[in-house]
């Protein structure tokens, strides 16, 4: 099979790939999507892309890559950001991937754009990967998940409650982060953590994680969710559960996998090919 990462596909018969503007409820709020479908009739098997806090990093060329190797591959926006509307939460990003992920599956959304809703993941980057894992934990039609450089608010949280020192740089880097954002502050969002606590542990989904596969990546270089503190511990929690579809890499860079996109895209579509398709690369 041609590599996706440098070759376009060659249409089979049916439809040509095609870049569809998506729209979803959410609370009664419009959340704008943009789903890659790849060509041929389909029904085609589908990932949605999570992206983080604030959204810098969208994860398009994930999308497309993951489009050129077979996959409908959906990004779109929480309420609260980048324009939609509403007030942006961690809660609201919980629940609004929640629901988009449900919709997806509904018979009428997976029949106009020819997906197969038994062959879904999420995955998501730094808050994205959290919401990954939350969403996959209270939705078993998930068939796989992964998180990439992914933060556990619930350690996070702890931190907060314990360190000031920790409090204030949340509240600082955070504060930084709020332009694209509607009807939030840093001292909501860090307030909003420490009152969710550890039911924002992720740790604790090892159980509801137990049957499916689960991708761990995390950063090396990474000063946002060091993998010392939101990547091994975790790894090391979903092994003593266990976790039997688990599988967990360190890449040494940034936050943003900067230097290793397509590593990083490699590794996504990979742990797809072996979950979705049944066979690997």
């Amino acid at each position: 099979m041609p590599d996706p990462l440098v070759t376009d596909p060659v249409h089979p018969g049916g439809p040509a790939a095609r870049t569809v503007p998506v729209t979803f409820q959410s609370a009664g709020t419009t959340l704008l999507g943009v789903l890659h479908l790849p060509p041929g009739p389909g029904p085609h098997p589908v990932v949605v892309l999570l992206h983080g806090f604030p959204g810098h990093e969208r994860n398009f060329d994930l999308a497309q890559a993951a489009r050129r190797a077979g996959y409908a591959a959906l990004v779109f926006h929480y309420r609260g950001s980048w324009g939609m509307g509403g007030s942006w939460s961690w809660a609201h990003v919980l629940e609004d991937a929640a629901h988009v992920v449900a919709r997806l599956r509904e018979p009428g959304t997976a029949g106009v754009h020819a997906l197969d809703p038994d062959r879904l993941a999420v995955v998501g980057h730094s808050l994205g990967g959290f919401a990954a894992l939350m969403t996959a934990a209270s939705d078993p039609g998930v068939a796989a998940v992964g998180s990439v450089a992914g933060i556990v608010l619930g350690t996070a949280a702890a931190a907060c409650r314990t360190d000031p020192a920790a409090r204030a740089a949340y509240l600082e880097d955070w504060a930084g982060e709020l332009l694209p954002l509607h009807g939030t502050g840093a001292r909501a969002l860090v307030a909003e953590m420490e009152a969710a606590g550890d039911s924002w542990s992720l740790a604790r989904l090892a159980p509801r994680l137990a049957t499916r596969p689960v991708l761990l990546i995390g950063t090396g270089r990474d000063p946002v969710t060091p993998a010392d503190t939101h990547h091994r511990p975790l790894v090391e929690a979903y092994r003593a559960h266990p976790v039997p579809g688990l599988e967990h890499h360190v890449l040494d860079t940034d936050h943003a996998l900067s230097d290793h996109r397509v590593a990083l895209a490699r590794r996504v579509i990979d742990f797809l090919d072996r979950h979705l398709k049944g066979a690997p690369r």
